[in-house]
């Protein structure tokens, strides 16, 4: 009994000091991510991230004069659960929007309660591009669906044309994942290839926790791939970079953003230096902003390096974009943040971008194409690519006006 009363006193001294002094009701914001498993890093990264700055926001003196506070669940990665924990979160709790989702097919499965319920969701690392085009007109009148991420038909262009324009390929080979995330990306890859003239002379599916990926090498080396474009997350694209150094198949190894997941560093070791992948986000401190956001997540969490850096910084600014829109709205109610968010007149300077107008009625990606660099593994640590790219670092990227 002493240890359950001791545990509440603590959690309730958590509380207090996450939204200080207020004696307003809070504004409960959903969280939502796979925070154990193989997507944990991603999901992790992104929590904390997240955590940081409802804590900034707090500190501040909240929102409409009340504290955020963030109900968590745990999605572990599955789309049956993700679906159950929005019910949970949008009947029980009483939450007025949610953030996150690392998943495409548990995003897919879970968004459309919130689409009824009229509850914004912002969407801080998933990139499937169906997401925020799930509940447009004509079919839908209102779309409660937003996202801080670079979906996938913008990394699919650039992935296709680093391998096509910039090395001069034409022998490609696609290795994805079976997942809803791996063949999505697949589709999106194979319609840029198409624009470029090109045809893969391999598809290859894998499935998650697969740990050897010899006999899909083998058919794309037998086919005479030049390149590897590889869609999926950390651990099985680590097996991938393995697999290739193990067949001595030194050819390019181009992927999608999660090959900046702790887990393939670790999986991968040596064998991912060089492996490239499209970034919103390279871990370092040359804008003040980013500086201070890296510096109070190292301090906060007792970490040198964020174990995702994409992740933590897109769900650090969804946090911020969302409670723009609710200051702006006067409300917690939901189509009231809806519009805020369509049409935000605050510039909400974050760590990925600074946001002017991210949204429309009928544009809910903050991110554009112009946006994203490529970052590439080196001895352990995610590094801009191109030199250009480290030179600019300090040059805030904007989002275009036209995007998905």
């Amino acid at each position: 009994m002493m240890k359950i009363r001791t545990f509440g006193a603590v959690a309730a001294l958590a509380l207090a000091l996450t939204t200080g002094a207020f004696a307003a009701e809070p504004i409960k914001i959903g969280l939502s991510g796979p925070f154990t498993g193989g997507s944990s890093s991603m999901g992790v990264s992104m929590r904390d991230g997240v955590k940081l700055a409802v804590e900034e926001v707090n500190k501040a003196g909240g929102v409409l004069g009340r504290p955020l506070q963030l109900i968590e669940r745990d999605d572990e990665a599955k789309n049956e659960l993700g679906a159950q924990i929005a019910q949970e979160l949008i009947n029980k709790e009483k939450v007025v929007a949610t953030l996150g989702f690392i998943n495409t097919g548990v995003a897919l499965a879970a968004q459309r309660f919130y689409q009824e319920a009229e509850i914004p969701v912002i969407n801080n690392v998933a990139t499937g591009t169906v997401i925020t085009n799930q509940f447009k007109k004509p079919d839908y009148d209102t779309n409660y669906v937003f996202r801080t991420s670079a979906y996938d038909s913008i990394q699919a262009g650039m992935m296709a044309e680093e391998a096509v324009k910039g090395r001069g390929y034409k022998k490609i080979a696609i290795l994805a994942d079976s997942t809803n995330y791996g063949q999505l990306g697949r589709e999106d890859l194979e319609k840029a290839l198409e624009k470029l003239g090109v045809k893969p002379v391999a598809v290859e599916k894998f499935n998650i926790k697969d740990v050897d990926m010899t006999a899909q090498l083998l058919r794309a080396k037998e086919a005479g791939a030049e390149a590897l474009l590889c869609y999926g997350i950390g651990p099985e694209l680590a097996q991938i970079a393995n697999g290739r150094a193990k067949l001595g198949w030194n050819v390019p190894m181009i992927t999608s953003w999660p090959s900046s997941m702790q887990s393939f560093i670790d999986i991968a070791g040596a064998n991912g230096n060089g492996v490239m992948m499209p970034q919103t986000f390279i871990e370092d401190k040359t804008l003040p902003k980013r500086a201070a956001f890296l510096e109070a997540y190292y301090k906060t969490f007792g970490v040198t390096k964020i174990p995702t850096p994409v992740a933590g910084a897109q769900g650090y600014d969804s946090v911020l974009l969302l409670a723009a829109a609710i200051k702006q709205a006067g409300s917690t109610d939901g189509p009231a943040i809806r519009a805020a968010l369509e049409d935000l007149k605050e510039k909400v300077e974050g760590v990925v971008t600074t946001y002017e107008k991210p949204f429309s009625e009928t544009d809910h990606n903050a991110i554009s194409a112009n946006i994203p660099v490529f970052g590439m593994v080196k001895d352990g640590k995610i590094v801009y690519a191109r030199g250009e790219d480290a030179k600019n670092s300090g040059v805030v990227r904007k989002k275009e006006k036209a995007t998905n």
